[in-house]
């Protein structure tokens, strides 16, 4: 069997720590590794087509991919593919206001996590330490896979996504698909003599298609544009764009970096690292009926490799904030629902977490009440605007939060003057 060579992440005890370039050198590596790997595999003589039509500049994996991510038939209910929750016409996000979605047989089972949307996280490292020897990177927010194809995997399988029964199940499907012949026709006539093999196969096509397709990071927003000098900000958009960058007022651009990379490189507004924000339990999530069931991220319960770094239990992957006013539900549990909320409580939970976290039968408010008790301590209160108590005034007044909102829609994909 082949399979896609993986990063391991080097131990906590081990030094030192790859810095961030390493790690995304690394992580073109490895696909540079993985595209090698599935040409000397099961390909026999027979070279990928070329891109036609609509599809030009895609490779002939990236156009078998981009059918996969739209095919409903590879799911046991028949009825959703990946396009279902990362719909392109809502910037790959979802387009309900559901918490967490439905999937199965029956498109009854319930997730765990808010979808993410797929846009610009092509340029996402491996996982790993950093040199502080805190995690980076990885894909899913709790960054456990890898790349983009090791990702791909979870939904296939996953019981409340499309359920499928195992790889077989999946290739079985793909043989019945309607593009078949252009599977063959780019991996091989016997590419489906190996489950395993035919299986990678599709999990490489969508990576190809995520990677390849500008669809998934297009950078035409109105602040491309701005930065371009081609495109000049309202006042309002200017104050929030301060407010953000400001490290005494939002403090946004620490995690969400906005300028340009030192190779000019347009600002992917996330520096890849995690970030344990104390955000309060979503009872709508059917699994917190359960009073023992918390979404820990890091150290689990979904990953389950680094269950005892417990320092790390509660940190979720900072995501870009591109497209983030085009989003319907926030944070990896999808607490809220709006953005005014988002920017609200990040400034204001310190201040006032009587309007976020409950009462307890005591009387006394239960901040951080979607984190086991032990784990607490593990909420960033240090950096602002998070670094407030109660009584002090928040970090924005309600006419900076405005700002601030009207300065992220500029981030959305898609600007027409």
């Amino acid at each position: 069997m082949m399979t896609l060579p993986l990063i391991v992440a080097p131990k906590a005890e081990n030094a030192p720590f790859p810095p961030r370039f390493v790690l995304r050198s690394l992580l073109f590596t490895v696909m540079a590794v993985s595209v090698c790997i599935l040409s000397a595999c099961g390909g026999g003589n027979t070279a990928p087509q070329a891109a036609t039509g609509a599809d030009v500049g895609l490779s002939a994996a990236a156009q078998i991919g981009k059918k996969i991510f739209a095919d409903i038939s590879l799911s046991a209910s028949g009825k959703m593919s990946c396009a279902t929750c990362h719909d392109p016409s809502n910037a790959h996000a979802q387009t309900n206001n559901l918490s967490v979605q439905l999937g199965g047989q029956n498109l009854d089972v319930p997730g765990f996590r808010a979808v993410p949307s797929l846009r610009y996280i092509d340029k996402t490292p491996a996982f790993a330490f950093g040199d502080d020897g805190k995690p980076l990177g990885g894909f899913t927010r709790d960054g456990k896979a890898p790349n983009l194809a090791v990702q791909a995997e979870t939904p296939f399988m996953a019981a409340h996504e499309m359920a499928n029964t195992g790889r077989a199940d999946v290739v079985a499907k793909l043989q019945r698909a309607s593009y078949v012949n252009e599977f063959t026709s780019a991996f091989g006539a016997n590419i489906f003599s190996n489950v395993d093999t035919a299986f990678e196969r599709a999990l490489f096509a969508l990576q190809q298609y995520q990677l390849e397709d500008s669809d998934f990071h297009p950078y035409d927003s109105k602040y491309d544009r701005f930065l371009a000098g081609k495109a000049m900000l309202s006042d309002s958009e200017l104050r929030g764009l301060a407010l953000f960058n400001n490290p005494t007022k939002g403090n946004c651009a620490a995690c969400h970096i906005s300028k340009k990379g030192a190779d000019g490189s347009a600002p992917l507004f996330t520096d890849f690292t995690f970030d344990n924000l104390g955000v309060p339990r979503n009872k709508l999530i059917p699994a917190t009926a359960a009073a023992d069931y918390f979404d820990m991220g890091v150290c689990g319960p979904d990953r389950t490799d680094l269950a005892k770094r417990t320092e790390f239990c509660g940190a979720f992957k900072v995501p870009t904030l591109r497209n983030v006013a085009t989003r319907k539900v926030f944070f990896h549990n999808g607490q809220f629902n709006n953005l005014r909320d988002v920017v609200n409580f990040y400034v204001r939970r310190d201040t006032n977490p009587e309007e976020w976290f409950p009462f307890g039968t005591d009387g006394t408010i239960q901040k951080f009440n979607d984190l086991p008790a032990a784990y607490a301590g593990n909420v960033n209160v240090k950096e602002g605007p998070y670094n407030r108590q109660p009584g002090m005034a928040a970090a924005l007044t309600p006419s900076e939060v405005e700002d601030v909102i009207t300065f992220l829609s500029t981030l959305n994909d898609g600007y027409k003057p």
